[in-house]
């Protein structure tokens, strides 16, 4: 069982549960998926395998290497990538997913609706306030987003030192919750909104609001949050080593060309 083989069963066990689904079209989107590929991939350009089923046409994507293997049974062309690239490449062009077909507990056709519907979640970016908080006090936030957030920080690794979550009294009265990054580099600073976006939107809660900022670890917010936030402490990144080649679209830079 692979990790998205147990969300697709908590789901399937849970069919009114929307936490479950949400779960599990996170777990799609942040995993590693080995797309089905016409012919070898031209550099950065991949051309997916298109399937034509009575339903619609859809692409193959499995989640590990030895199911794509198991299904074709004779070698052939893949290219691995982030399941967020492939559905933000299939998005708006009526073409579903076949996930793990015939080879896993988690075997599904995804139409293109929901290819779409995931696509449009990543992409939508948190909204850009100005408010002065007066206050803070410890959080009250459900646990599936607190694990959502434990998650996508332990990817963050070198965004920041750490992250803050305080309940937030505004200047007027307005009660949130805000999460702080300290010491994040500015070119870090759409991904990490994006990321706590994201853990919100997918934990399925209702009417949720958390405002994201950036601190210095100086700053007197800093100091006044950490008195009763939650820590989150983002993994250190070792030095690197020498550049090497990386294959189509594990660069996020320079994402592949799907034809």
């Amino acid at each position: 069982m692979t990790a998205l083989d147990t969300a697709h069963a908590a789901m399937e066990a849970a069919p009114e549960d929307d936490a479950a689904r949400l779960a599990f079209y996170e777990r799609l989107a942040d995993g590693e998926l080995f797309l089905l590929l016409e012919s070898e991939a031209e550099g950065e350009v991949l051309t997916p395998k298109v399937f034509d089923l009575e339903d619609g046409p859809v692409v193959l994507v499995f989640d590990a290497e030895d199911r794509l293997s198991a299904f074709t049974g004779i070698p052939a062309p893949y290219a691995a990538l982030p399941g967020r690239v492939v559905a933000a490449h299939l998005a708006g062009k009526g073409i579903g997913l076949g996930l793990n077909l015939g080879t896993a507990p988690s075997s599904m056709l995804l139409p293109a609706e929901a290819v779409d519907w995931l696509a449009e979640t990543i992409l939508h970016g948190p909204d850009q306030l100005e408010a002065l908080p007066e206050s803070f006090h410890a959080p009250a936030v459900p646990e599936r987003l607190l694990t959502g957030l434990d998650a996508k920080l332990a990817r963050a690794g070198g965004m920041a030192s750490h992250a803050l979550l305080a309940g937030v009294t505004y200047e007027g009265g307005r009660r949130g919750h805000m999460l702080a990054f300290v010491d994040a580099p500015l070119a870090a600073e759409a991904a990490l909104a994006r990321a706590a976006a994201e853990a919100l939107t997918f934990s399925g809660v209702e009417a949720g609001e958390m405002d994201v900022t950036f601190l210095a670890a100086q700053d007197p917010a800093t100091a006044a949050m950490q008195r009763v936030a939650l820590r989150f402490d983002l993994p250190v990144i070792e030095a690197p080593e020498p550049a090497q080649p990386q294959a189509p679209g594990m660069d996020p830079n320079r994402p592949p060309i799907l034809r």
